[in-house]
């Protein structure tokens, strides 16, 4: 399939900054720059030049290097001579979102708990921007093409996690959501009519889930629930992947949902004790 990472977006602002970002005297650019540089690195491209930077980025060259170089410095990334990667160090700028994270740190057992019953791999992810990203994941084998860890990035609207994240945003936010994100295609499945978007969400809302079918990429069906507070907001989404070979979309339904009702529902009641939310 075609590789579901968007573009970095800190880049479309890096080089001169939007608007408010350039009145905005708090605003670093040097730190937009420098994060955008590290979330050019993937599983796909770990080793990057300064050009390639560059032009995942758009960053000038020049502003590339001294990002990398400064990384360097910091520990953060190493180089070869050529080429440039990150360092584990990087790590502890994750672990410090999943450390202080009480969500994360709820969800993680309970991923675990419906991976191990279903034998299937289980997430939960988060709405960043316009995408989905994974803050907990339990796999028990490789279903797609690209490798997916707590961090990963997807799509929103082609995942069943990022549809019922949609399904649950206010009518002006999903209508800007629609109006600025290109529905692309990834597979001959994947719906890209605005129109049909919308009806689909709507749907997601009266069932409660989202049954995705081979859209993100072929082989691959998932279905996911929402996570909600006492209050009824919808803060994450956990889901079941499975190979669509081995599932049928009616036997996700019948196996998976009640499982992933449940580890909601207990998610749900483990905020309100820990958090009050």
């Amino acid at each position: 399939m075609s590789d579901p990472r968007l573009p970095v977006k800190a880049a479309d602002r890096t080089s001169s900054g939007t608007a408010d970002e350039a009145s905005d005297p708090n605003f670093m650019t040097s730190l937009a720059r420098g994060l955008s540089v590290i979330r050019a690195f993937t599983e796909r491209e770990p080793n990057l030049t300064i050009a390639d930077i560059a032009k995942i980025t758009g960053l000038p060259r020049a502003a590339a290097r001294r990002c990398l170089l400064t990384l360097m410095q910091l520990g953060y990334a190493g180089s070869d001579g050529r080429t440039f990667h990150l360092k584990p160090k990087i790590l502890a700028l994750g672990y410090s979102f999943l450390s202080s994270a009480p969500l994360a740190t709820i969800l993680d057992p309970l991923i675990e708990q419906v991976s191990g019953v279903v034998q299937e791999s289980c997430s939960a992810a988060v709405l960043d921007e316009d995408d989905v990203v994974y803050i907990a994941r339990a796999a028990t084998k490789r279903i797609m093409s690209v490798g997916l860890n707590v961090g990963s990035r997807l799509p929103a609207y082609c995942t069943s996690m990022g549809r019922v994240l949609l399904a649950a945003m206010p009518e002006a936010e999903l209508d800007a959501y629609l109006a600025r994100v290109p529905l692309k295609p990834f597979t001959e499945r994947t719906i890209t009519a605005t129109d049909a978007l919308k009806r689909e969400l709507e749907r997601v809302r009266d069932r409660g889930f989202s049954l995705v079918d081979q859209e993100l990429e072929l082989g691959l069906r998932s279905i996911a629930v929402p996570i909600s507070t006492a209050a009824g907001g919808v803060i994450a989404a956990m889901n079941v992947s499975a190979q669509a070979a081995r599932v049928t979309c009616p036997e996700m339904e019948v196996q998976f949902l009640p499982r992933l009702q449940h580890a909601a529902e207990e998610a749900r009641v483990l905020l309100v004790r820990s958090r009050g939310l």
